[in-house]
């Protein structure tokens, strides 16, 4: 619990393993965030390991680079084929989501800090069994979130970068004196001719290995927002538990009204504050999904109907489907957490009058009048300020998506 000056001896707090449990709500993101160089560092890290988190960044932008800049001068320069063009126009847009978001996790580093400091505190203090069971349990619903975002993301990478070369076969240029498997970011030839061994193959796994960058960069914006959203909605539910408890007290609660109220205060304020730094730093990411996804969105749907009336092999619609439903997911994952957060920050007003409030001594039931206007006007998770995260929102990316994909099959029929 928070102020220890007012807190009364608990005699049912249990002792356990807090680090244990603090470790199992974030470790995910550690594993996701590390190896790409985004894990934040604390202020006593070496210079070395500063200058190794500094090359990995480097390494990072330079291998997106690696299949942004030769596929774009592709297109540019020698592709004429339009429903080709369409096609590459999806994954160039998704290089450009993954810079924009690596770009705001290093940027937001210091923030990201303090985000896991708020976990780790709340965890810390977290004494009493019921609220224990509380963090427990949103702990766990999060890991699940992350893991199957985790489990979307890199399925897309298997059958994007790996399914699809092979199951396609190699291409024999018209003189048969050249086999070749196609690059699924083709390299403009004034850059270098990949359709020669070994350049096809070193540019054919370097490929993967930047594939598997971006979408480990995609699944660490969402495994963040994942992990911070649904603490934040831990917290508040034990708040609530709280507020139930407000007027006649609980075994580890302070023995006094005003006492309790306090505590409840500066709860809800940190909470409050919490929420609004999880929002600082999925602002531009945020952003970045909404409109990213809902193009990308649209660009899959394209492929999947043009090579379904083609009649192409199965394995491509298969392979466009699975990133669909991975982009589809990911966007659902921001509204939906941005949701959750929204409702019970209403049930926190909603509680504070369900309560006896009357059998509050004197006029300390004006308190609550101040909790119930912060639960209607708290913040919320926002898309760059300008979208609220909610349901409503992934409908309108969805119905986005279907109307620009309506139009782009009106323009090129």
């Amino acid at each position: 619990m928070y102020g220890n000056s007012t807190q009364k001896s608990n005699d049912v707090a249990t002792v356990y393993d807090y680090e244990k449990d603090m470790r199992f709500s974030i470790q995910l993101n550690r594993w996701i965030l590390k190896p790409i160089g985004v894990w934040p560092k604390s202020a006593g890290v070496s210079c070395g390991e500063k200058y190794v988190s500094v090359l990995i960044n480097i390494s990072c932008i330079s291998l997106i680079a690696f299949l942004f800049i030769p596929c774009a001068t592709f297109v540019t320069l020698e592709l004429e084929d339009t429903y080709d063009t369409i096609r590459l126009f999806g994954p160039l847009n998704f290089c450009v989501m993954g810079v924009v978001k690596y770009s705001s996790l290093i940027i937001r580093e210091g923030d990201i800090y303090k985000g896991i400091e708020y976990v780790e505190n709340d965890w810390t203090n977290t004494q009493y069994y019921d609220d224990q069971i509380i963090m427990m349990r949103n702990a766990k619903f999060g890991h699940r979130l992350v893991a199957i975002c985790v489990f979307f993301m890199y399925g897309g990478v298997v059958f994007y970068y790996l399914a699809l070369p092979f199951s396609s076969g190699k291409i024999t240029e018209e003189d048969g004196n050249l086999t070749y498997r196609p690059l699924m970011f083709p390299v403009a030839r004034v850059i270098v001719d990949a359709r020669y061994s070994p350049i096809s193959e070193i540019f054919f796994w370097i490929q993967c290995l930047s594939g598997f960058i971006l979408h480990s960069i995609t699944a660490c914006a969402c495994s963040l927002a994942a992990v911070f959203a649904i603490h934040a909605y831990g917290r508040l539910e034990v708040l609530i538990q709280w507020i139930e408890h407000l007027v006649d007290g609980r075994e580890d609660f302070c023995d006094s009204v005003d006492e309790r109220l306090a505590m409840i205060v500066r709860q809800h304020v940190r909470i409050l504050n919490f929420i609004s730094l999880t929002d600082k730093i999925l602002r531009e990411i945020s952003m970045v999904e909404v409109l990213g996804c809902t193009l990308s969105m649209c660009l899959l749907g394209y492929s999947i109907v043009t090579e379904w009336q083609s009649n192409e092999p199965a394995s491509n619609i298969v392979t466009y489907c699975i990133l669909l439903m991975s982009l589809t997911f990911n966007i659902f994952i921001f509204c939906y957490i941005g949701e959750l957060v929204a409702e019970q920050c209403k049930k926190v007003g909603e509680m504070s009058y369900m309560i006896d409030w009357y059998r509050l001594p004197g006029r300390k039931s004006l308190a609550l009048i101040l909790i119930i206007a912060m639960s209607n006007s708290s913040v919320k998770l926002t898309a760059g300020n300008l979208f609220e995260l909610s349901l409503s929102t992934f409908g309108d990316v969805v119905k986005t998506a279907v109307a620009y994909l309506n139009m782009l099959r009106t323009l090129t029929a």
